[in-house]
């Protein structure tokens, strides 16, 4: 089954076609990076404006490198929540119009559901069920994927995600967007045990998590520091920061591990290309006998093939969706309904 997949929630205009959900036949993405570093961050309208100019190419691009031609497509999947609003209707705009012109079925793909379903790109041999930690910049969580379409999520944080902690400070300390990447480089060169930095305590949920008291404290640190005039060790900061980041993310997963007895571990989402996230996941995993799943850099990132990935399994379990498909800036990636 050849899926035409469609992925527009942020700043990466994305089309990919993938094979029955695990062969990515090629995957085409116009990258906004340069133009929104000018701004230290995304610009909502302005990345509006170039997923319409770049869609439509980046589609035509995608027919002439497989060489598959329109009739070719069994179905068309889109991002369809959650993310920018303006930018998720562009992709479900598109990807309305090209079901509707081709007379193929509509699959409506939850942004997180592709983030996990990169996994199964990146290991063909990976099924449910299995635990996944997805980090990016709009989300933490521990899902329990039961089922390719049946998932439960187990924590999740109760304020600021870890990529958007990640990217603020390394923006308060005047590192190029996309900061978690660029702080995390430093990290490399830094001593984790320079600052003593909060790491947040469980409430009702031992799985759930905080990040806004550590970006407070680091950002406070920073600010103190400039008032008073005292140097900043800074590769020392982002090394503290990732070192508090992680520490808050991996015992919360090893204890997942323990209550479901999973001892298969994925990890999803742009910040799973952190290094030492990747790290510390990997030697929990090892310490528990279980395989960790970490998708290459690549992969990491939004882009359309593990959106056409996850659309094949939405499509086997009946989750289509007709012309009346609206895009949503926030949705629950449980049990969705279209």
């Amino acid at each position: 089954m050849n899926i035409l997949a469609v992925e527009s929630s942020c700043d990466e205009t994305a089309v990919a076609i993938v094979r029955d959900g695990r062969e990515v036949l090629c995957d085409c993405i116009a990258s906004q990076v340069e133009l929104h570093r000018i701004y230290g961050g995304v610009v909502p309208e302005i990345a509006s404006r170039k997923h319409i100019e770049a869609i439509y190419g980046l589609a035509e691009q995608a027919l002439q490198k497989t060489g598959l031609s329109r009739k070719d497509i069994d179905a068309v999947a889109v991002t369809y929540a959650p993310g920018l609003i303006g930018a998720v209707l562009v992709g479900v705009n598109f990807a309305k119009a090209a079901a509707l012109a081709l007379g193929k079925p509509l699959i409506p793909v939850h942004h997180i559901r592709g983030h996990i379903a990169a996994n199964y790109i990146a290991y063909p041999e990976l099924e449910p069920p299995f635990l996944c930690l997805v980090v990016s910049g709009g989300h933490t969580m521990i899902i329990e994927v039961k089922d390719y379409t049946n998932m439960q999520i187990l924590g999740t944080t109760l304020d600021d995600a870890a990529g958007e902690s990640f990217d603020k400070v390394a923006r308060v300390l005047g590192m190029p967007y996309p900061g978690g990447a660029a702080l995390d480089a430093m990290a490399k060169q830094g001593d984790d045990t320079k600052y003593t930095l909060p790491r947040s305590k469980p409430g009702v949920n031992p799985l759930d998590m905080s990040f806004s008291g550590l970006k407070t404290a680091a950002l406070n640190l920073i600010h103190h520091a400039e008032q008073v005039g005292e140097e900043l060790d800074i590769p020392g900061l982002c090394a503290s920061f990732s070192a508090a980041v992680s520490d808050t993310l991996v015992p919360r997963v090893v204890q997942a591990a323990h209550i479901t007895g999973c001892r298969k571990i994925a990890v999803a989402g742009g910040v799973a290309a952190n290094s030492r996230i990747r790290r510390y996941l990997q030697a929990a995993a090892d310490k528990l006998g279980a395989t960790l799943y970490a998708p290459p850099l690549s992969l990491c990132g939004d882009n359309a093939a593990m959106i056409g990935a996850q659309a094949y399994y939405e499509f086997i379990a009946g989750n289509v969706a007709d012309m009346g498909l609206n895009a949503y800036a926030t949705k629950s990636i449980l049990g969705e309904t279209v």
